[in-house]
């Protein structure tokens, strides 16, 4: 029986062999890019719904971000309103040229970083010392008030805003007013070079410290209270806890806010300076932004005024770059 049983088996040099054409399809994919697709497609059918919602964003992105982005070559060109973007006279580099042997190039620069790197000194970490001290107050519905009185401020137009500037620190206004009811000289501040800085950036900071608090708020209110439970247990106090639990919990959030915050550091814009300029204060108050827009739109210079814009989205760029690889570097945290 046993000799008849190994006369009908095949034998082994007889089994079939698979040629690489005959092979299965998925075993010609590499395994990697096979685990990368399954991935993928999981995350897709698991996160749908959340994809979706995004595409309004990313078309609205696409359109007016990245559409327009063909008219910097307009910056390459000597360009007049009504030219055909690519039948243009090409001058290369010229533009850029011209603005950097501008007599006043570094006054525009000078002017630009003071106002935006004496506004950030400020302005960052005050939203999240407004979120710490509202998440950590006891009284919630005090808490709540406060919220809405420091996000109010946001809402207020920039025109609105300056005009309220001016019925405080105006000649005739509130401050003039009570200096010369008790014997003092008025005073323009809108009139003094000096006084442009403190002004804006107070006024800017005073606007958006609350709204931007609300992320860092929704930061903290994901701490797990555990920790902090057992921070109690060992005798931490408030202070302490703040430092070693919620500044450690929040972290991620504040290094990508801060490497945003510098890589837009350059991006004043021109509107409320504009709304604030005067004759007196020209001297700290002329900034790259609103160089550009008075070449741009009042001098009809549209290549000379996107090459400074260039110029200036480039050195964001670089900052922007800079930051992201030091937060890498000295920290698990970055934007790419």
């Amino acid at each position: 029986m046993e000799e008849k049983l190994l006369e009908e088996a095949p034998a082994e040099s007889e089994a079939p062999v698979l040629t690489e054409e005959a092979a299965p399809a998925a075993e010609k994919v590499p395994l990697g890019k096979r685990i990368r697709d399954s991935r993928f497609a999981h995350n897709f059918r698991k996160n749908w719904t959340y994809l979706l919602f995004l595409i309004p964003a990313v078309v609205v992105t696409v359109i007016f971000s990245y559409v327009p982005m063909y008219g910097l070559l307009i910056a390459f060109q000597k360009f007049s309103p009504g030219d055909s973007i690519m039948g243009g006279r090409w001058i290369g580099f010229d533009n850029f040229t011209r603005f950097l042997a501008d007599p006043m190039f570094w006054t525009y620069m000078w002017n630009t970083f003071l106002l935006c790197i004496l506004g950030f000194i400020i302005g960052f970490p005050l939203p999240i010392l407004v979120a710490v001290m509202l998440h950590t107050t006891k009284n919630k519905k005090l808490a709540k008030v406060l919220q809405t009185i420091f996000n109010g401020p946001h809402f207020i137009s920039l025109v609105v805003l300056v005009g309220m500037l001016y019925l405080f620190f105006g000649r005739y206004g509130l401050v003039n007013n009570i200096a010369a009811s008790m014997g003092g000289e008025r005073f323009s501040y809108f009139l003094s070079a000096k006084a442009f800085r403190p002004m804006y950036i107070l006024s800017s900071n005073w606007q958006d410290f609350g709204w931007s608090s609300i992320i860092y708020l929704a930061a903290l209110s994901g701490v797990d209270e555990a920790q902090h439970e057992a921070a109690k247990i060992d005798g931490a106090s408030r202070v302490q806890r703040i430092l070693h639990v919620d500044l450690p919990a929040i972290m991620p959030i504040i290094s990508v806010m801060l490497i945003m915050s510098i890589g837009g550091l350059m991006g004043v814009g021109y509107e409320k300076v504009l709304l604030m300029q005067t004759s007196g204060n020209f001297d700290t108050s002329e900034i790259i932004a609103t160089y550009v827009y008075k070449q741009g739109i009042e001098r009809g210079n549209a290549g000379y005024a996107t090459a400074i814009g260039l110029f200036n989205s480039i050195i964001n760029l670089v900052l922007l770059i800079i930051a992201n690889t030091t937060s890498k570097r000295f920290s698990e945290n970055s934007l790419f």
